[in-house]
């Protein structure tokens, strides 16, 4: 019998969960003499099961494990190793079922082909798994032909406005100058994505090969990576990428023999929203304050130092080596016509698989939702998906069918965005998320145009009354013209698209703002100023739990005796029903 494989899922979500305990657990019994091979491998999507660890070279072929607790894993290999299934929590196998094998077969893998499947701190193993083959591939190309090919491909930018990359990329080509530069985006700072954090903690060698092949095409000698600083195990594993890249002659001077010279550097983001934004990203990497200029010149002509500039965020980038090695015909029989290839999205929210996932463009938001992501975690009926976070906007259950690319998403008054994708069901208030949203985007407001900093504030105060029950009629037509004037007179681009979030929810949920501001009532029971608590009488059994909890000593009564809320010294902070076991307080 081959030696078994043991390999650890070793990423942030991975980690969090108590993955390191059980690779220090199996570090110390392989080092005790126990036969098995172990690895680490980075997150393979399925986050809700971490940790997961896969087991290989058996007669059972290749299986993982989630929820790893250390206190079994030990007997589950030796299962393993006596060809039995073991007796613990099997979501992926070869020859068997595994309880979250569909999940993964709806899914179609370019950019995170290699992600829970290689170390990605070895770049032998890249190498093995076919690592730098399309660079050595391009070596033989012109810039030029290398340029047709991703032109030919129909790959979009995955950062959000879906231009094409290898337009994009003949701009840079063809712009004048001696000294050009690409840039990575990897400043994600959407809430609820983690799509660049994830490949590049799982795969930092296959961004760094296509942002190789895109310099060698564009006649870039240097890139920048810029990445937040929140993200520390993906700096780690790029800077070791990187250092490994160089000695094995990828990166600097005479790269693979040729006269090709390109080098790479990380800039680390200081996790401030609007350097995702192309010129703010460049103005931070010079060393200034992250705000976004005038365009034109566009950076193709006037970036980086004023030099011609090409960015493109993680997951185009990761597209390239791809494309490269198998096409690009094949890549355009992946999803539709104007829309090519596949998407990554970042799942969160009220769906119970909630994780990475890889999907061909052209599938529908309820396939995504019931097939890939495992439908609801609560028996809670879908409300809806926010897509492209704080640009984008909240797509409803009537929609559910609706295509995932650009044009069809943009239609709903969402945007694809980077890859966000938060699921709600019928316990969000909808009125509540739109003030989410825009108090993130008013924080997060560089300050520069007058009506993005003043009119996202606006905005908030009239959404913040509403959800308090102090709205009135006139607020609905106000938010909408605030709106409007914020995406006239914003300089870019999250500015311009801040106001989206409010303006799906008016679309389609208007009628939860008519509760609101009419009926001073919150339907999903979310808006503590609008809700009331009382006791009922024939469930109170009297035990004060309420009482001792209640911050403004609002609750009366004897032990053992049916108690009472004055409703007029009540802040509706909702302590007294989270404490109460039996059900005996209504919230309404």
């Amino acid at each position: 019998m081959s030696q078994i494989t043991v390999k650890v899922g070793l990423a942030s979500c991975g980690v969090a969960a108590g993955a390191m305990e059980v690779f220090e657990l199996l570090e110390k019994h392989r080092e005790q003499g126990a036969d098995f091979r172990l690895m680490r491998t980075a997150c393979i999507g399925m986050c809700f099961e971490e940790p997961i660890v896969e087991l290989s070279g058996g007669k059972l072929g290749t299986l993982s494990l989630g929820q790893v607790k250390p206190g079994d894993i030990l007997e589950n290999i030796e299962e393993y190793r006596q060809d039995k299934i073991p007796n613990a929590n099997v979501i992926l196998t070869e020859t068997h079922e595994g309880s979250r094998d569909s999940l993964l077969s709806e899914q179609t893998r370019i950019v995170l082909k290699n992600c829970g499947v290689i170390d990605p701190k070895s770049i032998d193993d890249y190498e093995a798994h076919g690592g730098y083959s399309a660079l050595k591939k391009v070596m033989t190309m012109s810039p030029q032909e290398v340029i047709e090919i991703i032109k030919a491909s129909g790959l979009r930018g995955r950062g959000g406005a879906g231009f094409p990359t290898g337009l994009k990329w003949s701009f840079a080509a063809q712009a004048k100058g001696a000294k050009k530069y690409v840039i990575c985006n990897a400043d994600e700072g959407d809430p609820g994505a983690f799509m660049d954090r994830s490949t590049l903690e799982g795969d930092p060698h296959n961004v760094i090969e296509g942002m190789i092949i895109g310099a060698y095409a564009m006649g870039a000698d240097e890139g920048y990576i810029y990445c937040r600083a929140e993200y520390p195990m993906a700096v780690k594993h790029l800077k070791l990428a990187i250092a490994d890249a160089q000695r094995k002659g990828y990166l600097g001077r005479s790269i693979l023999g040729t006269n090709f010279y390109f080098t790479l550097h990380i800039k680390e983001g200081a996790g401030a929203f609007v350097c995702g934004e192309e010129t703010a990203l460049m103005q931070s990497i010079e060393g200034k304050r992250g705000m976004p200029v005038i365009r034109p010149p566009f950076p193709a002509e006037s970036g980086l130092w004023g030099c011609p500039t090409n960015i493109n965020n993680v997951e185009t980038w990761a597209n390239i080596t791809w494309i490269i090695n198998h096409g690009a015909n094949e890549f355009k029989e992946i999803g539709t016509q104007d829309s090519p290839g596949t998407k990554v999205f970042a799942l969160t929210g009220k769906i119970a698989g909630s994780g990475l996932i890889e999907v061909p463009m052209g599938i529908s938001l309820r396939d995504i939702i019931y097939k890939v992501g495992g439908g609801m975690k609560s028996d809670r009926p879908f409300k809806a998906v926010q897509m492209g976070g704080p640009s984008g906007g909240c797509i409803p259950d009537s929609l559910l069918d609706t295509t995932v690319d650009y044009d069809s998403i943009n239609a709903t008054g969402a945007i694809m965005g980077s890859g966000g994708m938060v699921v709600m069901d019928s316990s969000t208030c909808m009125v509540d998320v739109a003030r989410f949203f825009l108090n993130f985007t008013q924080s997060e407001s560089c300050g520069k145009c007058t009506f993005c900093r003043i009119g996202t504030r606006r905005m908030l105060e009239i959404l913040t009354r509403i959800t308090k029950g102090l709205g009135t009629m006139e607020d609905i037509q106000k938010l909408r013209d605030l709106a409007a004037n914020i995406t006239k007179g914003s300089l870019c681009g999250l500015g311009q698209t801040a106001p989206n979030p409010v303006l799906t929810t008016l679309r389609y949920f208007e009628d939860e703002y008519l509760a609101h501001i009419q009926d001073k009532r919150c339907p999903a029971k979310v808006c503590s100023s609008l809700l009331r608590f009382e006791i009922i009488p024939d469930q109170c059994i009297g035990c004060t739990a309420c009482a001792r909890v209640c911050p403004v000593s609002c609750i009366s009564g004897k032990v053992k005796e049916v108690h009472l809320i004055d409703q007029e010294l009540c802040i509706h902070c909702g302590a007294c029903y989270s404490a109460c076991k039996f059900n005996a307080i209504s919230k309404g």
